[in-house]
């Protein structure tokens, strides 16, 4: 049986000993905190879709039309 490694999440940057490379602190740096950019903006995104449904009236959900043969 073969097992395979899964990686969770986006974050996989180059840490040493793990094939991916030297470690350059710069360059670490920079891509955790274009991560952190990223991760902002979609916490925004979340955050304004549920103040939209919230402040939507709720209304009951429509009965989906049979097909008739």
């Amino acid at each position: 049986m073969r097992h395979h490694r899964h990686h969770r999440g986006a974050f996989r940057f180059g840490f040493p000993g793990r094939g991916f490379g030297r470690f350059d602190r710069e360059s670490m740096l920079e891509r955790l905190q274009a991560y952190q950019r990223d991760l902002d903006q979609e916490l925004a995104d979340v955050n304004d879709l549920l103040k939209r449904l919230e402040s939507e009236p709720s209304t009951p959900p429509q009965a989906e039309p049979t097909a008739q043969i």
